[in-house]
C-alpha cells in the first residue's frame, strides 16, 4: 500500500526546510531558463527570513507530505494570489498541485468569503500546469528583474470547491 499523502500548514521553524525544497525544485526546472539576475532575485525571495516575514503578514503556506518527506508546497498571498507552488520531480503529474490549490482555496474562501478570482505569475514552464488547473493568461510573458512570468487568473464560481 502506498504511503498516504498528508496536506498541512507549515510548522513553526520549518521555513529553512521549505525554502531548501523550493530552491531544489527551482534549480532543477526554472533556473536554467533564467538569467543570473532572475536567479538571484528569486533566491532573495525564498530565504527563510523572508518567508517568515511573509507568514507573519498576509501569506500562508501549505505542505504536501509523504512519510515526513516534503513533496510539494504552496504559498498564498492575501488569500488571492499564488506566490509559490512547487512539487518534487518524482511526485509531479500525480495531482499534488491540484490538491494543494484545492486546500489553499478552502482556506482563502474561509478568510475571504467574497473571493471571486485567484492570480499567479507563472514561470514559463509552469504555464501549462496552471492552465490544467483552470488558470488563463491575462497578459503575455513579462520579465521583471530577470524573472520571466505570465500573469494568469483563475475565475471562481460561487459553487466551485463547495
Amino acid at each position: 500500500m502506498a504511503a498516504p499523502l498528508i496536506f498541512r500548514p507549515i510548522g513553526k521553524g520549518e521555513e529553512e526546510k521549505v525554502c531548501n525544497f523550493v530552491i531544489h525544485v527551482f534549480n532543477e526546472f526554472i533556473a536554467p531558463h533564467y538569467s543570473q539576475e532572475g536567479v538571484n532575485e528569486f533566491l532573495k525571495y525564498v530565504q527563510p527570513d523572508a518567508l517568515l516575514q511573509r507568514l507573519q503578514k498576509n501569506h500562508f503556506t501549505l505542505l504536501a507530505m509523504v512519510q515526513n518527506r516534503m513533496v510539494g508546497m504552496i504559498e498564498i498571498r492575501a488569500n488571492n494570489h499564488v506566490s509559490l507552488l512547487f512539487v518534487d520531480r518524482s511526485f509531479q503529474r500525480k495531482g499534488i498541485s491540484r490538491e494543494l490549490l484545492r486546500y489553499a482555496l478552502e482556506i482563502c474562501r474561509k478568510n475571504k468569503p467574497d473571493l471571486r478570482e485567484v492570480t499567479v505569475n507563472a514561470s514559463p514552464n509552469a504555464v501549462p500546469v496552471y492552465e490544467r488547473l483552470g488558470f488563463r493568461p491575462t497578459r503575455s510573458e513579462q520579465i521583471v528583474h530577470g524573472i520571466h512570468f505570465t500573469p494568469m487568473i483563475l475565475k471562481l464560481s460561487e459553487t466551485a470547491g463547495a
